[in-house]
């Protein structure tokens, strides 16, 4: 498994909905709201060879109330 970051900006005055449409898939592994430019932050682990463009875009993206989102991917540094 591999691990992404996913933040979210959503419509303003959705945030709580979407945060509660993103726990009910059971999809992410921790779910924050963040201040600043975004407004939700999701670690999720990507089974490894998982197209992570299309999971993204199929699976979180799609859900009303979302704005635009950034992924971001880890390496193994050490």
């Amino acid at each position: 498994m591999k691990p992404i970051f996913v933040q979210l900006r959503c419509t303003p005055g959705r945030t709580y909905e979407v945060a509660d449409a993103i726990y009910q898939t059971e999809l992410v592994s921790e779910l924050y709201s963040t201040s600043g430019e975004w407004d939700l932050l999701l670690k999720i682990y990507i089974k490894e060879g998982e197209e992570i463009g299309r999971f993204v875009n199929e699976k979180i993206a799609s859900i009303p109330g979302i704005e635009r989102s950034l992924t971001t991917m880890t390496f193994t540094a050490f």
